[in-house]
């Protein structure tokens, strides 16, 4: 464990699996803040962290110091009745005064202005921390301000509802903006459109499941959790608008029945997705289910999943040894992890686990005994068709499993082009423990096409369906292949992708069309490094050249390891047309894993259908590809 934050002694009397009790998280919460306020400016307006800066500039980064910790400590505040034991809401009273007094004016503390989401436009962003812990704080910060002071904070907020947000969440930024605004009887028309044009959003995004896209494409990532959900069931929440909580605290429910699965036994959320720098923010929407009671979930295994991922990070490095600041990455510092907006404060996003402090010291979330969280209660396969994910996790291990079948980073207005790749989003799968390799080493689960030397990449990907039966799933998509160099695709060709997940298992079955006479396709599995418990194991069941898979090496790492290799099938030389390739795949931290072969066979493979049959049970797995995909099981 880091030294910073400092925590009490473990506590597994009440907490056997993480040890960590509510004292654990306010001592977080105070450390983190404490430690990010030794960088702030004399009157506190800023808080510029060391590091390399976002493309937003030093003093942007500077507010986002202030806002995003701001907002750890509201959250600390507010869940203790207004005890305030390190007297850190007269800091940031002070510097919404300093920041607020000539907002955009090149001097030690004014904070730069609202503006559209192009055009400098990250001061939004942290408007909605601000405006959200003015909220959370007001009988101990807004209410003792001047009048001068709140006209100005007023003003400087406004520029929220005045501006473009980014065609996403960031809808959501003005919509708490008004909140807070409307809160405090300062609301008006503005902020009334503004809440309701994020609303109206909103429930265009929704997709089903307890899912929403981010923004009008298929974005379906940690989003959901510390944004999409959180921003207006909280609204609804601190409003106390039984509407609204009618409308989002179901979805809320929905969600949490799957993305509870997404949490490994070791605690950590599947690496998946961008801003993944904000850490244990993933389990946001824990606490906000069990602050809103709009949870699937025991007490228990709620503190389970946020401690858990607490913890976890806490436990690797995520909190600097030497200055108890949060850095920039995964578990410690990790370029590969940030994007072009990451700055030296963005990982303070991560505040938003602290919305579990609003639940009362006396509630079960933090009295019941902790108990296991669902990766741990056997192996277990959900489908979730909506998002068009399928998650699978293995109780032995703990180790949870995305495959994705329905989640891509491309804009709706953009087309099969190599540049809406992201390593982070067109990966077959993703889990708790690896992490996808960077775009200069080879790829991890992932088909390729290669034609003219060129590899192809996974885009834009179109859900076919997913489902479940007792103990397995499937999920299916389809996507062209684009390729990063030479035209942007070959015409004609396509590709259509199925996983089936069963216990530690997952078959994966492609069918591709239009292929061009002596392309090659290759097939990848699990990035792992060499010093890691892990197995990962891929074999070719039908159509490859070999059965086993020869190694590759990923020098560049992930963000689990600083080396990896990868395993990788290679197909014949293709003469044109359609092909039809199976493969079985396993990642495992089982002790002496059984080798895949054997474990199940062809019996059929040909355009139109593929049958697999399993050697423990004598299932037979179906897969039709016409008219439309379908999987079913026939039991042996």
């Amino acid at each position: 464990m880091s030294e910073h934050p400092r925590l009490p002694p473990d506590d597994r009397a009440s907490s056997p699996y993480t040890g960590f009790t509510r004292a654990h998280w306010e001592a977080a919460a105070d450390g983190l803040v404490r430690a990010a306020w030794r960088w702030a400016t004399p009157r506190g307006a800023l808080l510029d962290l060391p590091g390399r800066p976002s493309v937003s500039g030093v003093r942007s980064d500077g507010l986002e110091g202030y806002a995003r910790t701001f907002l750890a400590a509201a959250f600390r505040v507010a869940g203790a009745g207004g005890a305030d034991p390190h007297g850190l809401l007269g800091r940031y009273a002070d510097g919404l005064a300093a920041g607020t007094r000539t907002p955009g004016r090149e001097d030690a503390e004014s904070w730069p202005p609202v503006r559209d989401h192009h055009l400098g436009g990250q001061p939004m962003v942290e408007s909605a921390s601000v405006a959200l812990g003015l909220r959370l704080t007001r009988p101990w910060l807004w209410d003792r301000l001047d009048g001068g002071v709140q006209d100005r904070a007023e003003q400087w907020l406004r520029g929220a509802l005045r501006h473009t947000p980014a065609p996403n969440n960031w809808y959501l930024f003005p919509l708490t903006v008004a909140g807070f605004l409307e809160s405090v009887g300062r609301g008006d028309a503005e902020t009334a459109r503004a809440i309701g044009r994020g609303l109206e959003l909103l429930e265009g995004w929704y997709a089903g499941d307890g899912w929403y896209a981010d923004g009008d494409g298929r974005a379906f990532d940690h989003y959901n959790g510390w944004a999409l959900h959180l921003y207006p069931l909280l609204h609804a929440h601190l409003a106390d608008d039984r509407a609204l909580l009618g409308v989002y605290g179901p979805r809320l429910r929905e969600h949490l029945e799957g993305f509870a699965l997404l949490f490994g036994g070791d605690g950590a959320p599947v690496h998946f997705g961008r801003s993944l720098t904000y850490r244990f923010a993933a389990g946001a929407a824990v606490g906000l289910g069990a602050l809103t009671g709009h949870t699937p979930l025991a007490p228990g295994v709620s503190r389970r999943l946020l401690s858990g991922c607490l913890r976890y990070f806490l436990d690797r490095g995520a909190v600097d040894a030497r200055d108890g600041l949060l850095t920039p990455g995964w578990h410690g510092p990790h370029g590969p992890t940030l994007q072009p907006y990451s700055g030296p404060a963005s990982p303070y996003w991560a505040s938003k686990a602290f919305v579990a402090l609003l639940v009362p010291a006396d509630d079960p979330l933090w009295t019941a005994r902790e108990e296991a969280a669902p990766a741990e209660r056997g192996d277990r396969v959900r489908a979730l068709p909506a998002p068009g994910l399928l998650v699978q996790t293995t109780g032995a291990d703990g180790i949870a499993r995305l495959h994705n079948h329905g989640s891509d980073a491309v804009p709706p207005s953009a087309g099969d082009g190599a540049g809406g790749h992201d390593v982070l989003y067109g990966r077959l799968a993703y889990s708790t423990r690896t992490g996808p390799t960077s775009a200069a080493n080879p790829p991890d689960n992932h088909l390729a096409v290669e034609a003219g030397g060129v590899a192809s990449v996974r885009c834009r990907i179109r859900p076919l369906g997913a489902g479940q039966g007792d103990g397995w799933g499937w999920a299916a998509s389809w996507h062209r292949p684009v390729f990063p160099a030479g035209p942007p695709m070959v015409p004609g060709l396509r590709v259509r992708s199925v996983t089936v997940a069963r216990g530690r298992y997952e078959l994966r079955v492609h069918r591709l069309v239009g292929l061009e006479r002596g392309a090659r396709v290759r097939l990848t599995g699990w990035a792992t490094g060499p010093d890691e418990p892990l197995a990962s194991q891929l074999l070719g069941l039908y159509g490859w050249e070999a059965a086993d898979a020869e190694e590759l090496r990923a020098p560049q790492g992930t963000a689990f390891t600083r080396w990896a290799v990868v395993p990788r099938l290679t197909a014949p030389s293709a003469t044109g047309g359609t092909a039809v390739l199976v493969a079985l795949a396993s990642l495992t931290a089982a002790p002496d894993a059984a080798p895949l072969a054997g474990a199940a066979a062809v019996e059929r493979a040909d355009g139109e259908l593929v049958e697999v049959r399993w050697a423990d049970d004598g299932s037979l797995t179906r897969i039709a590809f016409i008219p439309a995909v379908t999987v079913t099981r026939v039991p042996g």
